[in-house]
Protein backbone atom coordinates (compact mmCIF):
# COMPACT_ATOMS: atom_id res chain seq x y z
CA UNK A 1 0.00 0.00 0.00
CA UNK A 2 1.40 3.33 -1.37
CA UNK A 3 2.00 6.22 1.16
CA UNK A 4 -0.03 8.58 -1.32
CA UNK A 5 -2.99 6.49 -1.28
CA UNK A 6 -5.04 8.43 1.05
CA UNK A 7 -5.10 11.17 -1.83
CA UNK A 8 -6.64 8.81 -4.45
CA UNK A 9 -9.55 10.01 -6.22
CA UNK A 10 -9.65 13.42 -3.90
CA UNK A 11 -11.27 16.25 -5.65
CA UNK A 12 -8.62 19.26 -5.57
CA UNK A 13 -8.93 22.97 -6.17
CA UNK A 14 -5.65 24.50 -7.41
CA UNK A 15 -5.27 28.28 -7.80
CA UNK A 16 -2.12 30.05 -9.41
CA UNK A 17 -1.70 26.76 -11.90
CA UNK A 18 0.65 28.90 -14.48
CA UNK A 19 3.13 29.78 -12.00
CA UNK A 20 5.71 26.94 -10.95
CA UNK A 21 4.53 26.10 -7.71
CA UNK A 22 1.32 25.46 -8.54
CA UNK A 23 1.91 24.34 -11.69
CA UNK A 24 4.72 21.40 -9.95
CA UNK A 25 2.17 20.94 -7.47
CA UNK A 26 -0.69 19.76 -9.43
CA UNK A 27 1.59 17.46 -11.60
CA UNK A 28 2.68 15.77 -8.47
CA UNK A 29 -1.27 15.75 -7.30
CA UNK A 30 -2.29 14.32 -10.80
CA UNK A 31 0.96 11.20 -10.38
CA UNK A 32 -0.88 10.77 -6.94
CA UNK A 33 -4.51 9.76 -8.75
CA UNK A 34 -6.31 13.33 -7.43
CA UNK A 35 -8.97 14.98 -9.70
CA UNK A 36 -7.84 18.51 -10.53
CA UNK A 37 -9.93 21.81 -10.89
CA UNK A 38 -7.37 24.16 -11.98
CA UNK A 39 -7.16 27.95 -12.06
CA UNK A 40 -5.17 31.03 -13.10
CA UNK A 41 -5.72 34.41 -14.16
CA UNK A 42 -4.22 34.37 -18.08
CA UNK A 43 -5.74 32.35 -20.32
CA UNK A 44 -3.78 31.63 -22.42
CA UNK A 45 -0.93 30.23 -19.90
CA UNK A 46 -3.64 28.54 -18.65
CA UNK A 47 -4.29 26.70 -21.35
CA UNK A 48 -0.39 25.88 -22.48
CA UNK A 49 -0.30 24.38 -18.91
CA UNK A 50 -3.48 22.51 -19.12
CA UNK A 51 -2.20 20.78 -22.57
CA UNK A 52 1.11 20.17 -20.68
CA UNK A 53 -0.90 18.37 -17.65
CA UNK A 54 -2.58 16.14 -20.52
CA UNK A 55 -6.39 15.07 -20.15
CA UNK A 56 -8.51 14.82 -17.35
CA UNK A 57 -8.30 18.49 -15.75
CA UNK A 58 -10.73 20.92 -15.31
CA UNK A 59 -9.93 24.11 -15.46
CA UNK A 60 -10.87 27.98 -15.31
CA UNK A 61 -9.12 31.06 -15.96
CA UNK A 62 -10.28 33.64 -13.21
CA UNK A 63 -8.87 36.93 -12.08
CA UNK A 64 -8.40 36.53 -8.20
CA UNK A 65 -7.94 40.42 -7.77
CA UNK A 66 -12.01 40.84 -7.98
CA UNK A 67 -13.55 38.92 -5.28
CA UNK A 68 -17.11 38.30 -8.17
CA UNK A 69 -14.30 36.56 -9.86
CA UNK A 70 -14.12 34.02 -7.21
CA UNK A 71 -17.17 33.57 -6.53
CA UNK A 72 -17.46 32.80 -9.74
CA UNK A 73 -14.83 30.21 -9.72
CA UNK A 74 -16.87 28.52 -7.10
CA UNK A 75 -19.62 27.81 -8.82
CA UNK A 76 -17.99 26.52 -11.53
CA UNK A 77 -16.21 24.31 -9.14
CA UNK A 78 -19.71 22.95 -7.68
CA UNK A 79 -20.73 22.11 -11.59
CA UNK A 80 -17.48 19.81 -11.76
CA UNK A 81 -17.23 18.50 -8.05
CA UNK A 82 -19.95 17.71 -5.77
CA UNK A 83 -17.37 18.41 -3.18
CA UNK A 84 -13.74 19.50 -2.56
CA UNK A 85 -11.11 17.70 -0.17
CA UNK A 86 -7.72 19.51 -0.79
CA UNK A 87 -7.20 23.79 -1.76
CA UNK A 88 -4.32 24.90 -2.57
CA UNK A 89 -3.57 28.49 -2.52
CA UNK A 90 -0.92 28.78 -4.52
CA UNK A 91 -1.33 31.95 -6.63
CA UNK A 92 0.29 34.71 -5.24
CA UNK A 93 1.58 38.39 -6.71
CA UNK A 94 4.61 39.93 -5.91
CA UNK A 95 4.47 43.68 -6.13
CA UNK A 96 7.61 45.20 -5.83
CA UNK A 97 7.91 49.39 -4.86
CA UNK A 98 8.73 51.93 -2.42
CA UNK A 99 6.22 52.11 -0.03
CA UNK A 100 5.52 55.71 -0.64
CA UNK A 101 4.96 54.79 -4.26
CA UNK A 102 2.47 52.54 -3.32
CA UNK A 103 -1.22 53.33 -3.59
CA UNK A 104 -4.56 51.80 -2.44
CA UNK A 105 -5.27 50.14 -6.06
CA UNK A 106 -1.69 48.51 -5.54
CA UNK A 107 -2.98 47.47 -1.76
CA UNK A 108 -6.51 46.35 -2.89
CA UNK A 109 -4.91 44.20 -5.67
CA UNK A 110 -2.18 42.20 -3.32
CA UNK A 111 -4.74 41.53 -0.40
CA UNK A 112 -7.60 40.46 -2.91
CA UNK A 113 -5.08 37.84 -4.72
CA UNK A 114 -3.36 36.79 -1.72
CA UNK A 115 -5.81 37.08 1.06
CA UNK A 116 -9.27 37.70 0.31
CA UNK A 117 -9.08 34.42 -2.33
CA UNK A 118 -7.62 32.12 -0.06
CA UNK A 119 -9.88 33.02 2.28
CA UNK A 120 -13.30 32.94 -0.02
CA UNK A 121 -12.08 29.69 -1.25
CA UNK A 122 -11.29 28.14 2.41
CA UNK A 123 -15.07 29.73 3.82
CA UNK A 124 -17.11 27.64 0.87
CA UNK A 125 -15.07 23.99 0.55
CA UNK A 126 -14.25 24.18 4.38
CA UNK A 127 -18.32 22.87 5.15
CA UNK A 128 -17.44 20.01 2.53
CA UNK A 129 -14.39 18.83 4.86
CA UNK A 130 -15.97 19.12 7.95
CA UNK A 131 -19.43 17.68 6.60
CA UNK A 132 -16.75 14.44 5.40
CA UNK A 133 -14.72 14.82 8.19
CA UNK A 134 -11.32 15.19 5.85
CA UNK A 135 -9.36 17.71 4.40
CA UNK A 136 -6.80 19.91 3.38
CA UNK A 137 -5.80 23.09 3.09
CA UNK A 138 -2.37 24.10 1.44
CA UNK A 139 -1.82 27.53 1.20
CA UNK A 140 1.63 28.36 0.13
CA UNK A 141 2.40 31.68 1.97
CA UNK A 142 6.82 32.90 2.30
CA UNK A 143 9.05 33.44 4.57
CA UNK A 144 7.80 36.84 3.80
CA UNK A 145 5.28 35.50 6.45
CA UNK A 146 7.77 36.17 9.50
CA UNK A 147 9.88 38.95 8.17
CA UNK A 148 9.55 43.05 6.42
CA UNK A 149 11.98 43.66 3.63
CA UNK A 150 11.91 47.25 1.64
CA UNK A 151 9.81 47.49 -1.52
CA UNK A 152 7.46 44.48 -0.72
CA UNK A 153 5.15 46.46 2.32
CA UNK A 154 2.15 44.95 1.13
CA UNK A 155 3.61 41.34 0.09
CA UNK A 156 4.56 41.06 3.17
CA UNK A 157 1.61 42.14 4.94
CA UNK A 158 -0.90 39.87 2.54
CA UNK A 159 1.68 37.12 3.91
CA UNK A 160 1.93 37.55 7.36
CA UNK A 161 -2.23 37.79 7.24
CA UNK A 162 -1.98 34.41 5.33
CA UNK A 163 -0.30 32.98 7.88
CA UNK A 164 -2.50 34.39 11.13
CA UNK A 165 -5.26 33.35 8.98
CA UNK A 166 -3.96 29.66 8.81
CA UNK A 167 -2.88 29.72 12.49
CA UNK A 168 -6.64 30.53 13.33
CA UNK A 169 -8.06 27.80 11.32
CA UNK A 170 -5.71 24.62 11.88
CA UNK A 171 -6.88 25.43 15.64
CA UNK A 172 -10.43 25.25 14.40
CA UNK A 173 -10.17 22.57 12.10
CA UNK A 174 -8.14 19.94 13.17
CA UNK A 175 -10.48 18.47 15.35
CA UNK A 176 -12.85 17.50 12.28
CA UNK A 177 -9.75 15.97 10.66
CA UNK A 178 -9.14 18.96 8.03
CA UNK A 179 -5.80 19.57 8.09
CA UNK A 180 -4.51 23.40 7.37
CA UNK A 181 -1.04 23.48 6.17
CA UNK A 182 1.08 26.79 5.89
CA UNK A 183 4.24 26.37 3.85
CA UNK A 184 6.42 29.33 4.09
CA UNK A 185 9.22 28.85 0.98
CA UNK A 186 12.72 31.21 0.51
CA UNK A 187 12.94 32.34 -2.81
CA UNK A 188 11.95 30.12 -5.36
CA UNK A 189 12.94 29.62 -8.77
CA UNK A 190 10.40 30.83 -10.83
CA UNK A 191 9.06 33.27 -12.97
CA UNK A 192 8.29 35.88 -9.54
CA UNK A 193 11.48 34.55 -8.28
CA UNK A 194 13.14 36.94 -10.79
CA UNK A 195 11.25 40.17 -9.14
CA UNK A 196 13.31 38.96 -5.96
CA UNK A 197 16.16 38.72 -8.31
CA UNK A 198 16.05 42.15 -8.78
CA UNK A 199 16.15 43.13 -5.01
CA UNK A 200 19.79 41.39 -5.07
CA UNK A 201 19.35 37.88 -4.02
CA UNK A 202 21.02 34.77 -6.40
CA UNK A 203 18.57 32.81 -8.64
CA UNK A 204 21.03 30.40 -8.67
CA UNK A 205 20.71 29.91 -4.72
CA UNK A 206 16.78 29.72 -4.89
CA UNK A 207 14.45 26.76 -4.26
CA UNK A 208 13.46 23.99 -6.64
CA UNK A 209 9.83 24.59 -7.88
CA UNK A 210 9.86 20.92 -8.20
CA UNK A 211 11.44 20.28 -5.20
CA UNK A 212 9.14 22.02 -2.93
CA UNK A 213 5.69 20.48 -4.65
CA UNK A 214 7.13 16.88 -3.72
CA UNK A 215 7.48 17.97 -0.30
CA UNK A 216 3.85 19.65 0.01
CA UNK A 217 2.55 16.58 -1.79
CA UNK A 218 4.26 14.77 0.99
CA UNK A 219 3.62 16.17 3.99
CA UNK A 220 0.04 16.35 2.68
CA UNK A 221 -0.49 12.23 2.59
CA UNK A 222 -0.10 12.15 6.25
CA UNK A 223 -3.76 11.07 7.91
CA UNK A 224 -2.53 9.22 11.38
CA UNK A 225 -1.67 11.16 14.95
CA UNK A 226 0.64 13.51 13.55
CA UNK A 227 0.02 16.75 11.60
CA UNK A 228 1.59 19.50 10.07
CA UNK A 229 0.86 22.93 11.26
CA UNK A 230 3.29 25.38 9.69
CA UNK A 231 6.52 24.84 7.81
CA UNK A 232 9.04 26.93 6.72
CA UNK A 233 11.36 26.22 4.19
CA UNK A 234 14.81 28.19 3.82
CA UNK A 235 17.98 27.82 1.26
CA UNK A 236 20.54 26.09 1.66
CA UNK A 237 23.22 28.78 0.54
CA UNK A 238 22.07 32.14 0.87
CA UNK A 239 24.72 34.52 -1.13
Amino acid sequence: MSHYDILKNKNVLVTGVTGGVGKNITKELLNKGCNIFATGCNESKLKKVISELGNGVHYKACDLSESSNVLSLINSVRDVFENVDVIVNSAGIFPVQDFVDTNLNDYNKCINVNLTAPFLLINEFSKDMIKNKWGRIINIASSSAYLGAPKTSIYCASKHALLGLSRSIYNEFKSDNVRVLCISPGSIQTEMGRKVEELGQDYDTFINPQELAEYVVYISSFDKEMISEEVRLNRLIIR
